[in-house]
């Protein structure tokens, strides 16, 4: 089965987006770039260009899945407002293409990567080249480019993941479900206790012995 993931790095001054081919289980880039913003001074315009640009993509590469990255929660309310603006556009034209969806948090996508959910855009970029063999002309000089290529091979990754048929709310709710094992382990911690009668004795022989020693 071969399916196409679009990945999508929300900006405001560059967004990024990247492609990937999944075929047999395995992922292969097919490009990666950025929508350059800078030159619109007006917010609207930006908006209408993202949109413009997301939809060429669309249309060029048939993807089958949108991978977006979510938007980093951070003090200026105004960088935010206009940051979710320029997702929710690019969204706007994945749905408008019956595009499926899939959004992850940045702590994630690095996550998926790097193993390490702190990792900087440059440790991402380094490990997706290796991962999907890139040779370093095809790297973007962009960090949004490759944030967004980030986010297709992170969902590229989960959707991998089998998921277990047993799910737990909590510790009560895993011993409920898994009484057999809890009991087997604690039968054999109780196994490894001294009862109070034997641990009397041995303080018993250590005191008599301390005492002879004296």
């Amino acid at each position: 089965m071969e399916k196409i993931i679009v990945g999508i790095d929300p900006g405001t001054n560059l967004m990024g987006y990247g492609l990937l081919k999944v075929k047999d289980g395995k992922a292969q880039m097919m490009t990666m770039g950025v929508i350059d913003l800078r030159k619109f001074a007006d917010g609207y315009l930006k908006l209408g260009h993202i949109f413009e640009r997301v939809t060429g993509v669309i249309d060029a590469f048939l993807p089958d899945e949108m991978a977006i990255e979510a938007p980093f929660f951070g003090k200026n309310v105004q960088s935010m407002l206009k940051l979710g603006r320029a997702q929710g556009v690019a969204i706007a034209a994945a749905i408008h293409h019956g595009v499926s969806i899939h959004e992850y948090a940045p702590m994630k996508i690095k996550m998926a990567l790097t193993g390490n959910g702190s990792a900087s855009k440059e440790q991402v970029a380094g490990m997706l080249q290796r991962l999907l063999k890139i040779p370093q002309e095809e790297m973007s000089k962009f960090m949004d480019a490759t944030d967004a290529l980030a986010a297709a091979y992170c969902h590229f990754m989960q959707a991998g993941k089998p998921e277990s048929d047993v799910k737990y709310r909590g510790w009560k709710d895993f011993v409920n479900k898994n009484k057999e094992k809890v009991s087997k382990v604690a039968t054999k911690q109780e196994q490894t206790q001294d009862s109070p009668a034997e641990s009397e004795r041995t303080r018993s022989k250590t005191s008599k012995k301390k005492d002879e020693d004296d």
